[in-house]
Parts: C-alpha cells; structure tokens; sequence
C-alpha cells in the first residue's frame, strides 16, 4: 500500500478543522460526563447502580449483564441489556473512545469495581461506568492509543504510537494508592521506523492469558513485539514479511490473544484489500507465524481489529471495507464464512457471558449481535450516532434525566464545547487528529 493510502486510513481527519479550537488543537474536558450526566453519583455512597432484579445493588454483587456502546457521532454511550439485547438508554458522555479494553476487563467489570478503561484525547482514562464519571486520566503525548488490563485487573498496559512511541504500565488497581499512576515506561523511538517515520509504532496491544506477557504489533517497523509485564521490559521481536506481490511492507497494527493462550490473530494493513496473520503463542517468549490470510483465502477487506469465540476455535475479524464480518476456523486456519453488518463495522466486543458478540456498525447507527453457538447475526439494536467502540460488564447506570437531554440534543446536531475525542482509523467521524 503506498504512503498516500495509509494516510488516508491512519489519519482519516487529516487537514480537517472538525472540533477543534482557535489554537487548531482538539478540545478536552476534564470530566467525561460534567456535572450534568454525574448527578446518578451526586449523593456520597449512591454509585447509581441497578440490580439485575431491579433494585439497587451492594458491593461486590454482579449487576446486569450490559454492553457499552460508545457514538463517535454524537459523544454518546448507548447502554444495551445483555440478555433481552435491547437497548436501554444512549445518554451523553462529553466523550467517546474507539478501542475501549475490552477483553479481561468484561469479567471484572461489576458494581465493585465499575472502571472501564478507554482511549480519549491524547491519552487513556479510567471511567465508573456507573456513575459515567472520571476517576482516573494520563496523557501519553500521543493522539493514538490502546490499552488493555491485565487478566488479574493489577496493569494496564498502553501502547501510545507516533509522536512518541512508548509503551506503559499504569496502576490498574482502583483500590490501591497509586491507582491510574505510570508504573513502567519504555521507549521505543531508539529502534526506529520505516521511512520518515521517528520510531516503530506501536499500535494495538493484547495480553496473554497467563499475565505475564503482551503483544505489541509495530506497524512501522513491521514487527510483532512480546513484552513481560513484570518486570515491564522487551523480551523477544519478531519480523515478518510481506506476502502480497508489489507490496514492501506488512504495517501490522491490531491482534488479539486466544483465551487458551494458544493463538494470536494479527491484523496487517498489507496492500490494497489487507491480510490476517495467525500466531502459534503457545510459548510466549517465540512467537511463530503459522498462517497468513490474504484476499484469495476469502479474507474481507481491511481487516482492522478482531475477537476469539470462548472455545479459542473461532475468530471474528472485523473487514469494514467489505462491510463484513470474517469467521476464521483456527484449527484448520480457513476462513469459514462472511457475516454481513450492512456497514462498516471496526471492533466487537463479547459480552459478560461470552455467547455473544456485539459490533457496532459505524455508518447505519446499529449494532449487530452475533450468536456464537448458531453463528449468525440474530439481533440488530439501533443505538447512537456512528458507533465504533464497545465494550460490557456486569454493571448499568442508573438513568438520569439531565444527561439523557443532553443525548436527545445532541442528537438534533447541537454540539457541546470541550467534547473529548478519540482516534479512529477508516471511516471516521471522531473529530480527533494526532
């Protein structure tokens, strides 16, 4: 793929004034929801959570199933019931994200510990999805960032790209004194980048089942890194190369871990219609590139981000340019089957009982519900203005009227100053530019 075009999909804002202030710089608030939408946490004690029975939940309880879907359109959150899949509210968040974690996080994300983590602005932030209020934020110096929890819920692991090129570790912990502070920081500029680039590029990042291990694809040094979270440091890298004719360059930017530890599935921006990489990680420390999925093998186009069904048997990879989704067998490495979402759809996430895949489909305001077991789309569920991020846990936010005013505005088109943006890639209506 030349330059022209993967600028054209990395930075799809480029040159744009979209949300941005007279300085030319993109507007943050400090608060995600303001004072408006944290008024379900106004009274001391009172989180503003629901019970899966309808009444007010304790510590420590499992409240309803939920998914979260996060409208780069209208800086909305659209609330969705796990189990009736059928939406609840979409009220206003001041801010979206378009690669919340999304994986480990799910079971961990309850009326005791209610934080989500989500990339916004130039850097991450901690959320209570209960009370939609922030409770923890870092700046990375980078426009683009993902970020995932470690299985244990102890790190969060980020990988900030260009400008800086670092990966860190934060505090995790909301129960510990150090919580959302950096705990480990690494720099990557010294190792380079292809052509102009100033460093490696690291975009995207999963974690190994066991803990103990991330996965960092580099998409400008073509490089798969492994780093050990602790002591947080660079174990091993592994290059690939390119397998589409007339193409120099792999550029892999997004993966995803098997639950078995098993299985790495690597997203690649490699030539016009993109490829999908299959890893055997069973040793973490050697990785091994056991396939690679291109256009001939039926793969969809633009492979961008992607989930693995419960069994670590099925992958789901999320092909916006064909307005698919693309299922792969992972034990004979084939591509089974295409989904169509009638869109462009760039992340899913599972929800909290792992049957059943949510994908928010950017450009028809829905999100498509794939059964694992029956392996179709059995629901559609219309949330908020193009929805790109997601992700679930057993927690809900109690309605409040002044935020849900402010969704219902803000769908008519009235824009709220300060909104915090984030960074997408493809069709992108998130106002954000590195």
């Amino acid at each position: 793929m030349s330059d022209e075009s993967d600028d054209e999909i990395l930075y799809p804002n480029r040159g744009s004034a979209g949300e941005r202030d007279d300085g030319g710089r993109v507007s943050r608030r400090a608060l995600l929801a303001g004072s408006a939408a944290a008024g379900t946490a106004a009274t001391a004690g009172c989180t503003g959570l629901t019970g899966g029975d309808g009444s007010g939940g304790g510590g420590g309880q499992e409240g309803p199933p939920t998914v979260f879907v996060f409208n780069t359109g209208d800086m909305t959150v659209s609330v969705i019931d796990a189990e009736a899949d059928e939406l609840v509210t979409t009220t206003y968040l001041g801010a979206t994200a378009s690669f919340p974690s999304n994986q480990y996080i799910v079971e961990q994300l309850d009326q005791s510990r209610p934080i989500a983590w989500l990339n916004v602005d130039n850097g991450v932030r901690g959320v209570d999805v209960a009370s939609l209020s922030e409770e923890a934020s870092f700046e990375t110096g980078s426009g683009a960032n993902w970020q995932e929890v470690t299985p244990d819920g102890k790190h969060l692991i980020v990988s900030a790209r260009e400008p800086v090129h670092k990966q860190f570790r934060l505090d995790a912990d909301p129960s510990s004194e150090t919580f959302g502070e950096v705990t480990g920081e690494i720099d990557r500029k010294p190792e380079g980048g292809r052509g102009d680039h100033s460093g490696p590029g690291p975009c995207d990042v999963t974690i190994h089942p066991d803990g103990e291990y991330a996965f960092v694809p580099d998409i400008f040094s073509d490089t798969l890194t492994v780093l050990r979270i602790d002591p947080f440091e660079i174990v091993t890298q592994v290059g690939v190369d390119p397998v589409v004719d007339g193409v120099d360059a792999v550029s892999p930017w997004m993966d995803t871990a098997a639950w078995n530890g098993d299985t790495l599935l690597v997203e690649n921006n490699e030539g016009e219609h993109g490829t999908e990489s299959v890893w055997d990680v069973s040793d973490p420390e050697n990785p091994e590139e056991v396939t690679r999925l291109t256009a001939e093998d039926d793969l969809g186009a633009l492979p961008l981000t992607s989930e693995i069904g419960p069994d670590s048997k099925t992958g789901y990879v999320f092909t916006a340019n064909s307005q698919d989704v693309t299922v792969v067998d992972l034990e004979s490495n084939e591509v089974t089957n295409r989904l169509d979402v009638g869109g462009s759809a760039f992340v899913g996430t599972w929800g909290p009982s792992q049957e059943k895949l949510y994908v928010p489909v950017q450009t028809s305001d829905e999100v498509k519900m794939i059964d694992h077991a029956a392996g179709e789309i059995t629901a559609t569920i219309g949330v908020g203005s193009k929805p790109y991020g997601a992700t679930a846990g057993n927690v809900r936010p109690e309605g409040d009227t002044a935020s849900d005013l402010m969704a219902s505005m803000a769908k008519l088109g009235v824009e709220f100053a300060n909104a915090g943006t984030t960074y997408c890639i493809g069709n992108c209506a998130c106002g954000h530019q590195l």
